[in-house]
């Protein structure tokens, strides 16, 4: 018999340490709230970990993929080819911008942009290709740089899930012209809201700082601790997306643990496997290609509904009864009413983002858990579905 947890299990529940929190009281202490020091440390570490040249930390990985279409001069008349089976952002950059997205399906297989549905898709409008690394599983990334090698195209990679992730020996945050991480709460490396924008080109990343802060020529720690006054330039209309210090000093010890977090993260990966792999209900993640690593920022299954009694959501609502938190990730953006009315996107359009995004379900998974926590977590799984089987 199933036993109901004695306190609900959080799905996303980030992992904070005393390491954090002190350095956000000596951030608070030091009167030094915006963005400064703090923030200047923390990229200069997250550099060091992707390997890219250059970095800015900005208030989300929102804000960090509309300033990367923004520097590619994306704007009306244009095309950026993405992914459904994403969360909204990625598409509303794209439309902040003025430009279109344009929606190739998925690779049915590991859930991701399919590179030859990308080709279909390219037109004289084309300016960027959008992979979006979902859940951590870094994207065929040969086969999109190729394509965009051959048609000229940008590639910008939304890298939110996945600052862990490799491919081909290289961090996926540089590979491409432009990726962007965030660290929003429920994230590997969170710090409530942020994000990180790293690219190799010198020019696209001063673009990206001047214009992360509403345009100024000096951010606003140099401006005021300056042995000497100086005035600030706007050069251009920019944004309000830079990161503060605060933020920051959660990040720079998040940073610090991501390896190891990482390991606890597949182990716990490794035991889900092990405990669901003979139920033929479910679709586990397909393993990691070779040559790649996975980030396993969410673990998530597809129900094979055909042999249930139960629609997902009734699945996990049945988790919820178990005091057992879940996620879904995603429903496909084609299919919300905003985009079906603005662009006439139908069901049927992209059937196999479809197909995941009615099946799939995100199980708890991170470094603050226990092994009881996924004990309790499998054992509920394991019981839904036996009660619910055909």
């Amino acid at each position: 018999m199933m036993k109901k947890r004695k306190n609900f299990l959080v799905f996303g529940k980030p992992y904070i340490g005393e390491e954090e929190i002190s350095e956000v009281v000596d951030t608070l202490r030091s009167g030094w709230w915006g963005t400064g020091p703090k923030v200047e440390r923390f990229e200069n570490k997250f550099r060091e970990y992707i390997g890219s040249q250059f970095v800015d930390a900005v208030s989300s990985a929102t804000a960090g993929l509309h300033l990367a279409l923004k520097v590619l001069g994306v704007g009306p008349g244009d095309e950026v080819i993405t992914t459904p089976m994403t969360f909204c952002s990625t598409v509303n950059v794209i439309i902040h911008c003025g430009a279109k997205p344009v929606f190739v399906d998925i690779d049915i297989d590991d859930w991701n942009i399919d590179p030859r549905e990308v080709e279909k898709k390219i037109t004289k409008r084309t300016k960027v290709i959008l992979p979006v690394h979902l859940h951590g599983r870094p994207c065929k990334m040969n086969e999109i740089l190729s394509l965009a090698s051959e048609h000229e195209l940008y590639v910008v990679g939304d890298a939110a899930h996945a600052i862990e992730a490799e491919y081909q020996g290289s961090k996926v945050g540089n590979l491409g012209d432009i990726a962007v991480f965030s660290f929003y709460v429920t994230k590997n490396l969170a710090t409530g809201e942020g994000g990180m924008v790293t690219t190799n080109n010198p020019l696209w990343a001063r673009k990206i700082k001047i214009m992360s802060l509403h345009g100024l020529s000096r951010d606003a720690y140099k401006r005021y601790s300056a042995k000497v006054f100086k005035h600030y330039r706007v050069l251009v209309p920019g944004f309000k997306y830079n990161m503060t210090d605060i933020q920051a000093s959660i990040g720079i010890h998040q940073l610090a643990r991501i390896e190891e977090n990482s390991k606890i993260r597949k182990k716990y990966w490794q035991m889900y496997n092990n405990a669901l792999k003979d139920f033929p209900e479910l679709v586990l993640p397909k393993s990691e290609a070779e040559g790649t690593y996975h980030a396993r920022h969410l673990y998530a299954i597809l129900l094979r509904l055909e042999r249930l009694e139960i629609t997902r959501d009734k699945f996990i609502n049945k988790l919820i009864e178990m005091n057992i938190g879940s996620g879904v990730h995603f429903y496909p953006v084609h299919l919300h009413p905003f985009y079906k009315e603005s662009f006439g996107f139908k069901r049927g359009d992209f059937p196999n983002a479809e197909f995941v995004g009615e099946r799939t379900v995100s199980l708890p998974l991170g470094a603050n858990l226990t092994d009881k926590d996924i004990n309790d977590v499998i054992e509920a799984v394991r019981g839904i579905i036996k009660k619910n089987r055909k």
